[in-house]
């Protein structure tokens, strides 16, 4: 079992920035590629970014390329999500999920998700 626990989202202005913080116990947290997913209010849960097992390879969504950046630290057992230029469309509930694969059909593991809310 892999536990994961989001943290950092809240409320922001447009043209804000955020970092997420994603805390992983459990398995051996190295084993896995880490994504980060997102869903808004009335949609369907979206694919925002993915960071290989080494962090050698990431992957982004065309939303929010160029604004967000993830990263990883093995040591700490924690993946990030840096949002910079964060726009209105943007507010979502973040989850980070864990999966041996780098883009799996389904992820195994997920986070409860946090909110982040930008204002216009």
């Amino acid at each position: 079992q892999v536990q994961l626990l989001e943290s950092g989202g809240g409320l922001v202005q447009a043209g804000g920035s955020l970092r997420l913080s994603c805390a992983a116990s459990g398995r051996t947290f190295i084993s896995y590629a880490m994504g980060w997913f997102r869903q808004a209010p009335g949609k369907e849960r979206e694919f925002v970014a993915v960071i290989s097992w080494s962090g050698g390879s990431t992957y982004y969504a065309d939303s929010v390329k160029g604004r967000f950046t993830i990263s990883r630290d093995n040591a700490k057992n924690a993946v990030y999500l840096q949002m910079n230029s964060l726009k209105p469309e943007d507010t979502a509930v973040y989850y980070c999920a864990a999966d041996t694969s780098l883009f799996p059909r389904e992820y195994e593991y997920w986070g409860q998700g946090t909110q982040v809310t930008v204002s216009s």
